[in-house]
């Protein structure tokens, strides 16, 4: 037995195995969510076709998909928040950071992933990629300013 490569810390027989293999459904967004993540680590690209909505299906390439999962070293899996998904919603929002390895770089693929209920089965419906720039507050320090840490010393030659 192994592990969930979603991180749920269960044995992946247990968890979403049978999500993919299609002998149950998931009863929330999350699961769902977690299911396909799990679907990319294992290459099970019928699985994230069927998974995905059908208005929305016709966007993604079978091909494409098939490429980035194999082509991919998967490291893991944060579920960073949801927004309703629960067995009793029709609609839900996982935001998630997946890590990966490509050509020996790695990579962090950060979403905030929609899904819909539809006839008692839930669906990834779209997504948005998560690009938080850093934004500095003040102004940008130079190397012979004085060091803000108060120090008295120039920035360069303290906390620089």
């Amino acid at each position: 037995m192994s592990s969930c490569p979603c991180g749920s810390g269960k044995e992946l027989d247990v968890c979403c195995k049978p999500y993919i293999s299609g002998a149950v459904k998931a009863p929330t967004a999350e699961s769902l969510m977690r299911a396909r993540y799990t679907a990319y680590t294992q290459v099970e690209v019928d699985f994230i076709m069927k998974s995905h909505d059908s208005k929305t299906r016709d966007q993604i390439s079978k091909d494409e998909t098939k490429s980035w999962a194999e082509s991919s070293q998967w490291l893991g899996l944060d579920v960073i928040r949801v927004e309703k998904g629960s067995e009793d919603d029709k609609e839900g929002l996982v935001e998630f950071k997946a890590y990966y390895k490509q050509n020996g770089v790695k990579h962090t693929h950060h979403e905030e992933a929609s899904f819909v209920k539809k006839r008692g089965s839930w669906y990834f419906e779209d997504s948005k990629i998560v690009n938080k720039p850093i934004v500095r507050e003040g102004e940008k320090v130079g190397r012979n300013d004085p060091c803000p840490c108060g120090s008295g010393k120039k920035y360069k030659k303290c906390c620089g």
